[in-house]
C-alpha cells in the first residue's frame, strides 16, 4: 500500500490527535471533578447543619446560670474530701515493696547467684522485712552478695543464716533484708 499523504500533513494529523486527546482528558477530568463535588455535598451539608445545632446546644449551656449548691451537697463534699484526705494520708506512710527496692536488690546480686523469689513481710512486731530465695553455686559467691547487700545503703541490715553456708556447692540459700525507712 502507497502513502500517499504528505510528511506535513502527516505532523499537523498527529498534532490534532494529540489536541484532541488533551482536550479528552481535560473533559473527563472536568467531568470526574463535578461527579466527586456532587457526592460528597451532601455529607458537608449534613455535617455543617450538626456543627451548628452543636453550637447552639453549647451557647445555650453556656448562658445557663450555674445552680446554687444546697448545704446537704456542700456538706457531702466537705465528707467525701475528709475521707480522702484520710486514704491518702494512710496510703502515704505505708510501705510498699517497690521497683526501686527490687531495682537495688538486682543491682546488688553477684555473677552466677541466681535468685528465685522475693518475698515481703509486713508485721507489727518486726517490721518490714523482705525475704531473698535462692541457689549460690559456692559459699565464696553468697558471701560476696552478703557483702554487696550490706554495702548499699537501701537497706540497713541483712541477716544470712550460719546453715545457708553447710552445702559446698549450689547451696539454696534464704537471707532477710530490713530496708532502710524513707525517715533515716
Amino acid at each position: 500500500m502507497i502513502n500517499l499523504i504528505p510528511n506535513e500533513e502527516k505532523k499537523k494529523m498527529v498534532h490534532n490527535f494529540y489536541y484532541r486527546l488533551v482536550i479528552l482528558l481535560l473533559f473527563m477530568f472536568g467531568f470526574a471533578t463535578c461527579f466527586a463535588i456532587l457526592a460528597i455535598s451532601p455529607s458537608y451539608v449534613f455535617s455543617r447543619s450538626k456543627e451548628n445545632v452543636v453550637n447552639e446546644k453549647l451557647s445555650i449551656q453556656e448562658a445557663e446560670p450555674v445552680p446554687v449548691l444546697d448545704q446537704k451537697t456542700l456538706d457531702a463534699m466537705q465528707d467525701l474530701d475528709h475521707k480522702l484526705s484520710l486514704v491518702e494520708n494512710v496510703q502515704a506512710n505505708k510501705f510498699v515493696v517497690s521497683e526501686k527496692i527490687i531495682n537495688e536488690i538486682m543491682n546488688s546480686k553477684v555473677l552466677n547467684i541466681k535468685i528465685t523469689r522475693i518475698s515481703y513481710d509486713n508485721n507489727g512486731v518486726d517490721g518490714q522485712k523482705i525475704g531473698i530465695y535462692g541457689t549460690a553455686p559456692s559459699r565464696e559467691r553468697l558471701l560476696l552478695f552478703r557483702y554487696a547487700l550490706e554495702d548499699n545503703v537501701s537497706f540497713q541490715n541483712v541477716d544470712l543464716p550460719i546453715s545457708n553456708f553447710i552445702k559446698g556447692s549450689n547451696i539454696q540459700f534464704y537471707l532477710t533484708l530490713i530496708p532502710r525507712s524513707s525517715a533515716d
